[in-house]
């Protein structure tokens, strides 16, 4: 029997939010605001075998990103499960996990330690993360000073030399020049081709999807609606998106 290294057992999770409005309505309507809920993932169950690649497509607002954030613990569940079975997790997405104000090279540290790394092996991999990363002086300049290209590339950095059990990836791939495209591109290859590193990957780019994965999930309108062969899920999906 293959071992699991992911299971997400009926995950719901639901966005809240209020209408703008003013000081003087706010006064004269206290308590009496009324918010609004967004069910952006509706009920999943699924299951990832370690070593798995599990490619995950669906048009913007499908959910993808937030069921990822949840695997990678950046969000709290309303309901359902997700068991991780003791593996560690790193998620590679833009916008999140760095402190805007702190350096790139005290992100690392900060970001190495959330992983779960001591700050002594994080130290011995500095100069290994930076010279990856390749941005040059901004690595001690505020993350608020990088461009999205930037803040990709340290990210990437970051995961991709302090390795992690199960890797979530969304969109990362297709941001940053050609040169680092090439480089991190052919630095996942070399990533997933351990046979006990289990991988997640969001992204709208079918031919990385065909490449790297051996299964696909697509979901839409914050449920699954097929997983299974890559080919055959693609097939459907881009016939349902003409």
């Amino acid at each position: 029997m293959s071992e699991l290294a992911i299971e997400v057992k009926d995950l719901s999770i639901t966005y809240k939010g209020i209408h703008a409005f003013s000081i003087k309505q706010h006064l004269l309507h206290r308590g009496k605001h009324k918010s609004e809920e967004f069910e952006a993932v509706k009920g999943v169950s699924f299951s990832v075998e370690k070593g798995q690649i599990l490619g995950i497509i669906g048009k913007n607002g499908s959910g993808k990103s937030t069921m990822l954030r949840a695997i990678g613990g950046i969000f709290s569940p309303d309901r359902g499960t997700i068991d991780l079975f003791g593996n560690s997790v790193s998620l590679l997405s833009i916008g999140v996990g760095f402190q805007r104000e702190l350096s790139g090279r005290e992100n690392i540290i900060l970001s190495g330690m959330l992983l779960g790394f001591s700050e002594e092996l994080i130290r011995e991999k500095m100069d290994e993360i930076i010279e990856f990363a390749d941005i040059g002086d901004f690595i001690d300049r505020p993350v608020r000073t990088y461009s999205s290209g930037m803040h990709s590339k340290l990210a990437f950095a970051i995961t991709a030399i302090l390795e992690t059990n199960i890797m979530l990836i969304d969109e990362v791939l297709s941001v940053g020049d050609a040169k680092f495209k090439k480089k991190s591109y052919q630095k996942m290859k070399d990533l997933i081709s351990d046979d006990s590193r289990t991988v997640l990957i969001v992204s709208h780019n079918t031919a990385t999807i065909e490449e790297l994965c051996d299964s696909l999930m697509w979901m839409h309108d914050g449920e699954i609606k097929k997983l299974g062969p890559v080919k055959e899920v693609l097939e459907e999906y881009l016939e349902f998106m003409k």
